[in-house]
């Protein structure tokens, strides 16, 4: 089974005002309620009284910032004598209405929230030919945005659509759980850990025979060689990895899923989560390890800890699996986020309401974590053999995060799941005392220095920065970006049947 991909990598380019979208949003079911009204001559205490909602809540209706229910819909339109399909219809009610939309839309997404920009109060007062300006600016910044959209900003933004996509779906992919629970089957796993000897199993199953080797090339994990049904590894073990299941894994994921070498960000992101996820599903089975969760729930005991040691795999793997499975069986919303030393964001996920800090794009990786948070106190705990937990208090409310630092060749990372406190009574280290308070984004919080410090230092500092080399890397076409294509060419014609490499043989 394949999970489809998108193939057009045709970069984003400015969009006109009209149309503004091919199904209606809040904000234009607003407009249309509002230019209803306004065209029948009815105040807006007048409609509030018909449907018996104070005028507050009709304005927030007409603003765009309630979404309405098909009940309240139906009383809107009975009111005003119309349809819910004239309510409900995409198109914004004038061109007026279409820029007001336009605008409020801009400033409520994240270029205006990152430049600073105070919002503008859309109303009537707002005379129409400054509108048409300030979408006109927003327009121009949008499309400039859009222009410098090469390697980097393109990388970004299809991670951020990637991850509003897995955000959608609760993080879950039921096809790839499927496929993972045949593959199972077929190599006659019956529940619990995955032994090695089942992975090695699973290769045989799909035609490969492993090769252990001591000159894997640098820029690789595992390579396949379909010509000759081989999996080399290497011998050595895995790089910075105990687990040596999980490179095989991965590898025979990318193959069940026919993985291409892909043609833009877009489709290599996406490669990369299915190949982990189908990986994840091999070594957490769905079945088991949601009996494992939600008997750990029902004895308000969840810990990522147990769920590790439970399946023999790393606390990463967990984590990981647990936001795979949590809302969708369990019913809580999460968040997960692996962030460096540094404070920079590694990976991240959520879908519990936690406000990351985002980029222009709206892109998470690579931005700075706030200091306060669980993710980056955990780094100054000095028992770093035992879990941290924490609650943190932040804009979009309290959530209780638990944490653990790995190493790695790259420094230390922290690994960290959280959810908001109202689902905390379901795990283990609610009892914390550990609080914190984060005011993030306001760069008051832990950007901006104290003001003693700044004024003994600025100006005085000028500090060399290690930028990674690949902020500037474009993606080689026709080869895996991040992969020596020539290196991993030489590599097989060593090991080539008959070639007398002297590869060990599993």
């Amino acid at each position: 089974m394949v999970i489809s991909t998108s193939r057009d990598s045709a970069r984003p380019t400015a969009q006109p005002a009209l149309p503004l979208a091919d199904e209606p949003d809040a904000l234009t079911i607003g407009r249309r309620i509002r230019h209803l009204r306004t065209q029948r001559g009815m105040t807006l205490e007048a409609l509030a009284a018909a449907i018996g909602k104070a005028p507050s809540q009709v304005s927030l209706l007409e603003n765009g910032r309630r979404e309405p229910t098909i009940a309240r819909l139906q009383a809107v339109a009975r009111a005003l004598d119309a349809s819910v399909d004239d309510l409900l219809a995409p198109a914004p009610p004038s061109r007026r209405d279409a820029l007001e939309i336009e605008l409020e839309r801009a400033q409520r997404g994240p270029l205006f929230d990152t430049l600073g920009i105070k919002p503008v109060r859309v109303g009537r007062s707002l005379a129409t030919d400054a509108l048409e300006a300030i979408v006109a600016l927003q327009r121009e910044l949008e499309r400039l945005h859009a222009e410098r959209a090469l390697t980097p900003e393109e990388a970004r933004r299809a991670n951020t659509e990637l991850r509003q996509d897995m955000r959608a779906q609760d993080n879950w992919f039921g096809d790839l759980e499927i496929v993972a629970r045949r593959l199972l089957d077929d190599v006659g796993h019956h529940g619990g850990p995955l032994p090695q000897r089942q992975a090695s199993d699973l290769a045989a199953h799909l035609g490969f025979e492993i090769r252990y080797v001591p000159d894997l090339p640098h820029s690789t994990r595992a390579v396949i060689d379909r010509r000759n049904h081989r999996v080399y590894l290497p011998s050595d073990g895995i790089r910075g990895r105990s687990d040596a299941r999980s490179a095989l894994l991965q590898a025979l994921a990318s193959h069940v899923l026919e993985h291409a070498e892909p043609r833009d960000y877009r489709e290599l992101l996406r490669q990369r989560v299915e190949a982990n996820y189908l990986c994840a599903a091999l070594l957490l089975p769905e079945r088991d390890a949601v009996r494992f969760l939600r008997a750990a729930k029902d004895q308000r005991a969840i810990s990522i800890e147990d769920l590790r040691d439970a399946f023999a795999v790393s606390y990463e793997t967990a984590a990981h699996r647990f936001t795979n499975l949590a809302t969708r069986h369990l019913g809580i919303p999460v968040h997960f986020m692996k962030v460096h030393e540094s404070g920079i964001i590694h990976k991240a996920y959520e879908n519990d309401g936690v406000r990351f800090p985002t980029d222009a794009l709206g892109t998470v990786e690579g931005q700075y974590v706030c200091k306060h948070w669980t993710a980056r106190v955990v780094f100054t705990v000095p028992d770093q053999l035992s879990p941290y937990y924490q609650y943190t208090d932040t804009s979009t409310g309290t959530y209780w995060c638990t944490s653990r630092v790995q190493d790695s060749p790259d420094g230390a990372f922290s690994v960290s799941v959280g959810v908001p406190f109202s689902q905390v009574k379901w795990f283990l280290g609610r009892e914390t005392t550990a609080r914190a308070t984060s005011r993030c984004p306001d760069e008051t919080c832990c950007r901006r220095p104290p003001a003693p410090l700044a004024a003994r230092w600025a100006g005085h500092a000028f500090p060399s920065a290690r930028p990674h080399a690949s902020m500037l890397a474009a993606m080689p076409q026709g080869a895996m970006p991040g992969v020596d294509q020539t290196e991993v060419y030489e590599f097989l014609d060593r090991h080539a049947p008959g070639a007398g490499a002297g590869a060990m043989a599993r």
